[in-house]
């Protein structure tokens, strides 16, 4: 049983102890004290978008928020099932004051949580996000009375508006994509993708075949678009019918892509695909986390752009992104945020520029992957125990190779050390309680040996 309060909202498995997991008492603290903080920011507010995914647990966890929403005096126009992207825009087209995105993301099916969003539709900075749980820890609440609670609607029409807005923006060669008939076959973890995607092929012209369609929750295998948990697809792909193979997870927020063959393109070069296509039309900067393949650099300098590094988390991204005037940016885990369309991730924006740039190159997706710089990430993952004291272990790692000439040492989210030809990073998660270790570097083998190196050090450091 597990509840998490990050930058990335508050997240936790369903059931069990208060203040030990997401339940019913913890849904209603969390959102009022979220409701707080949007009456704090702007007095006049008055609507707040919600919308979710297909988790079983998403229609209680709905009613509770929306029934604290206007317990709190706020309209709620709730959009029912809609991806991530989707209910990010939804709260711009219907300028409301925020929004609620019902959603674990990538966790397995007993995961849910709140993500909070802002009047943009972006994620709640990190201090609007510390507001947010001292209001909740301090339980300094003001509800409504009968005269003044919030109002409920519901409205369903955002999805083909999201639709919409992603076929009409500047580099979507919408007519390129028609003409090339794509025939694709699409993974969508029996969630919302399983919704939005088929309307949005059709729109595309392509002929598709949906895995794990059926929205009800049931995740067909492990959420996560990693491949060791898509091999259905990719045994599909391998049969030759199809000209690319997309994946995304249960809110549609990271999209990878398998290729014609049935070989993984890459969930790192999901962004790096897209950002050469953006590149190539757009010049200028880029932005990903520090954990992402360093292809993206690479790219960039090829057209003349300058890369910077953020910390993990979405909101460090996109506030990175606005500092550097960055065109394109997003994470390794196959998030594209395009700022053209909106300061968050989409898959559907990413599936488009994709499909643009596959149409106007006229190649298949391995032959587009071999026009990049090869790298190899390897993700690994150490799991925490409440005895571990993450932050020891990073001064110890930080320490071991401060005097390394030939390292450079980044601690601006965990630990990050750079070398010449590869790189290992170390970080405590947003999502869940564990220790991420990434390493890349020019084949697999040597991307492993120093992430378990890594890896070695915090267990010697835990006996």
């Amino acid at each position: 049983m597990t509840l998490i309060k990050s930058i990335s909202g508050i997240r936790g498995t369903i059931g069990g102890q208060t203040g030990d997991t997401l339940n019913p008492l913890d849904i209603v603290k969390f959102t009022t004290a979220y409701a707080t903080l949007i009456k704090r920011r702007n007095p006049e507010a008055t609507k707040i978008v919600v919308g979710r995914d297909g988790r079983i647990s998403g229609e209680m966890v709905k009613n509770v928020v929306c029934g604290t929403l206007m317990g709190m005096g706020l309209d709620v126009l709730n959009i029912g099932y809609a991806t991530t992207p989707t209910t990010e825009l939804a709260v711009r087209m219907a300028q409301a004051d925020g929004g609620i995105i019902i959603t674990a993301s990538h966790n397995p099916r007993q995961w849910n949580a709140l993500k909070l969003l802002n009047s943009e539709g972006e994620f709640l900075t990190a201090d609007e996000g510390a507001e947010v749980l001292d209001v909740a820890a301090r339980e300094d609440f003001d509800y409504a009375d009968v005269d003044h609670l919030g109002s409920y609607q519901e409205d369903d029409t955002f999805d083909e508006r999201h639709i919409q807005a992603v076929l009409q923006l500047r580099l979507a060669d919408i007519e390129a994509i028609r003409k090339r008939h794509f025939r694709l076959c699409a993974d969508t973890i029996n969630s919302v993708g399983g919704r939005i995607l088929p309307r949005l092929f059709e729109a595309l012209g392509a002929d598709y075949e949906i895995l794990n369609g059926e929205c009800n929750g049931q995740f067909a295998h492990n959420p996560e678009p990693l491949e060791k948990n898509l091999q259905g697809i990719m045994e599909r792909m391998r049969q030759g019918r199809f000209d690319l193979g997309i994946v995304v997870d249960p809110d549609v927020d990271r999209l990878a892509f398998i290729c014609e063959n049935g070989v993984m393109f890459g969930e790192e070069y999901t962004l790096v695909s897209v950002a050469d296509y953006v590149l190539s039309h757009t010049p200028g900067n880029t932005v990903s986390n520090l954990s992402s393949t360093r292809a993206l650099r690479d790219i960039t300098e090829r057209h003349g752009g300058q890369y910077t590094a953020a910390a993990v988390g979405e909101v460090n991204v996109t506030t990175k992104m606005k500092q550097v005037g960055a065109v394109i940016g997003g994470e390794g885990n196959g998030g594209v945020i395009y700022p053209e369309s909106h300061y968050g991730r989409d898959a559907l924006v990413g599936i488009v520029l994709f499909l643009s740039s596959l149409a106007q190159k006229g190649c298949t997706a391995s032959q587009l992957r071999a026009t990049f710089p090869d790298y190899q990430i390897a993700k690994n993952r150490i799991d925490l125990t409440p005895e571990t004291d993450v932050d020891a272990i990073l001064v110890k790692v930080k320490e071991m190779f401060a005097q390394d000439n030939s390292a450079t040492v980044n601690d601006i989210d965990g630990v990050k050390i750079d070398f010449p030809d590869r790189w290992v990073h170390l970080r405590k998660s947003n999502t869940e309680p564990i220790i991420r270790v990434y390493s890349e570097a020019q084949t697999m083998a040597q991307a492993d040996e120093l992430g378990k190196r890594l890896m070695q050090v915090v267990y010697d450091m835990q006996k």
